[in-house]
Formats: C-alpha cells, structure tokens, sequence
C-alpha cells in the first residue's frame, strides 16, 4: 500500500476519533466574558414587586478561560433518565411518573422533578457531571457574549417561553426548536426547563453586590422555562421575560427541591468512553 494512502487512512481514523459524539457538542477553551455591564439604575424590577435590582447578581462582568469540554446537546429526557432508574433500584423516580416510568408519549421531553443531587447522580452514572454556571454561560451564550443564545435581539418564538401571566406551559420535546440553539450547536438553552448546575448561589468573585438568596444554601439554575414570569400588564411582562430569559440571568433552588419546570444537562472533560 503507497504511504500516502495509509497516511489517508490513519489521518481519517484520527479524525473519526476525535469527532463530537451525536448528542453532544463540543465547547472550546479559551478565554470568554461572563455577567453584564447592565444596571438597573432606575431601580425597574423593584417597581414590579421583586426583592433586588436587574442584573445584580451578574457582576462584575468579568473574562475567564475555560479548557475545552463537552455538554449534551439538549436537556435529559425521560427516556434517557428511565435507563438511569432502571439501573438503580433505590433511585427516586420524578414525582410525575407512576410505578417507575415515565408518562406514556413523553419520553422526548426533558426530565423533571428532580433534586440538584438526583441530577448529579445522574450524570456522575453518565461520567460526567453538572456543568458549572461559567461552562454554562459559555456554551449558551458563544465566543461573542450574545445576549441570548441565538443573538441579542429578544425572540421568543425561538424557545419554549409562556406567552403571558395566566400561561402556566408546558415542556416540549428536547431540541425542538433550532431556531434558538447557541453558537455551539446546544439547543433549549433558554426554555423549556430551568437548568441545575453545579454551583451555589452566591456572589461573583470581586463583586460588592448583595442579593436576597445569597448564602442560603440554594444552587444556581439557569435557562428560564415554560412556566410564566409573574403576573405583570402585558408590557411589564414582556420586559420581565426579556430580562430573564437572557443567558447571563441567574435563577436559583434548593437542592432538595423537586419541580415541574427544572431539569438538567451534564458536562464532561471528554465524551463518555473516551
């Protein structure tokens, strides 16, 4: 066989090697912005009845460096999470499934109703784990720091949002909306369910700011779901949505806490079996 073909060959087997799995997309390293430069100087959300300023919690704005990793590319399913029950006898089931399933014609939907440690769980068994608020930040948000995760311009047709106060939602299918993935190809970023992540909500290193939750225990969600916002005039609604739906917004739960609209996705140094 001439070199040239097996070096084809070995350079082909190489690049197959290192090729995404299908599920997951990769995140390069290298260095990214994370939080805003944003003030709520008018003091707007405390107009509306909430307990701080807009973008308090997301200071400073700040570059970090990341090394490279992978993440799912949507949200854990039912399906998915059913082979993780079924592996683990003493595994809660979420409170939405009866005799340890899932609801029939739901497998493609996120999971829900389960704890930050059932996430964990979860993804350790994967052989990954929570993705930290910055891994996250970063895969949503792409190497320009968009607002959004398809852009800066607000568009909620491009991610499973309610349409107002009385709007309670629902989930839908994982990666249902292209429209709205990130830079990085991950889909469902913002909508469908809150997002468990590794980290505890508290103050952003260097920050001076003070938030109700901080230091209480509560771990960082991010993503915004389907549930409505609040309930607000039509206006104040939509600017409430805008605010909350942007990449760089900070939710927050208890670990022990188990509800209709937060799920999770799992990180990972390299792809499961590598």
């Amino acid at each position: 066989m001439r070199p040239t073909i097996v070096l084809c060959l070995a350079l082909g087997l190489l690049l197959a090697g290192c090729a995404t799995p299908e599920g997951l997309v990769k995140v390069p390293g290298g260095a990214f912005y994370m939080g805003t430069t944003l003030e709520d100087t008018d003091l707007e959300a405390q107009s509306y009845g909430l307990p701080d300023p807009w973008y308090v919690d997301e200071h400073p704005y700040r570059r970090l460096k990341l090394p490279t990793f992978y993440l799912d590319r949507t949200e854990v399913t039912n399906a998915e999470y059913q082979a993780y029950v079924d592996a683990h006898p003493l595994a809660t089931a979420p409170d939405d499934w009866s005799l340890r399933r899932f609801p029939p014609g739901r497998g493609a939907h996120p999971v829900v109703y389960v704890s930050w440690h059932d996430a964990e769980h979860y993804c350790r068994w994967r052989g990954g784990r929570l993705p930290t608020e910055a891994e996250w930040e970063k895969a949503a948000r792409g190497p320009k720091a968009n607002i959004y995760p398809w852009g800066n311009t607000f568009d909620p047709s491009r991610a499973n949002l309610s349409t107002g106060p009385f709007d309670r939602g629902r989930t839908r299918p994982v990666g249902t909306l292209p429209k709205g993935e990130s830079p990085y190809g991950a889909e469902d970023m913002v909508g469908n369910v809150w997002e468990w992540t590794a980290d505890d909500y508290a103050p952003y290193p260097g920050s001076t700011d003070t938030a109700e939750g901080f230091g209480q225990g509560f771990k960082v969600v991010r993503g915004l779901s389907f549930e409505a916002v609040g309930h607000y005039p039509a206006l104040a609604y939509r600017k409430v949505l805008a605010v909350t739906a942007r990449a760089s917004f900070r939710g927050y739960d208890h670990p022990t806490a188990r509800l209709r609209d937060v799920g999770f996705r799992c990180a990972y140094k390299r792809p499961p079996g590598r």
